[in-house]
């Protein structure tokens, strides 16, 4: 099975960066997706941003220019740089996998794309 850890999360004042980590156990080694998706209390989760095994990235228009999606392949870990936080970044912060890649990039922030998720992290911008 795969699991799913985020770390990284936490009280952060406006204007500020933090990086959140998420460790993969068990995952897959070939032809994945992994992505990045924040939900606020009373809103729906939303994409932020996803990579896949081919390198491709696909990062959410809301915080494009201040959040950046990398992965370590020898942690097995993705990590989601935020800079310049906002008050609205707010929120649990959740790390998903995907057993596939789907053909089009744009596709990479379908939350349908994501069969494993996290437990998530809290983010809280002041």
């Amino acid at each position: 099975d795969v699991q799913l850890v985020e770390s990284g999360g936490g009280s952060v004042q406006a204007g500020g960066s933090l990086r959140l980590s998420c460790v993969v156990s068990g995952g897959y080694t070939s032809n994945y997706c992994m992505g990045w998706f924040r939900q606020v209390p009373g809103n729906e989760r939303e994409p932020l941003a996803s990579i896949d095994s081919d390198g491709r990235t696909s990062v959410a228009d809301s915080v494009k220019g201040r959040f950046t999606i990398s992965q370590d392949g020898a942690k097995n870990t993705l990590y989601l740089i935020m800079n310049n936080l906002k008050a609205e970044d707010t929120g649990i912060y959740y790390c998903a996998a995907g057993r596939f890649t789907p053909p089009h990039a744009r596709q990479l922030l379908l939350e349908t794309e994501y069969d494993d998720w996290g437990q998530g992290t809290q983010v809280t911008v002041s």
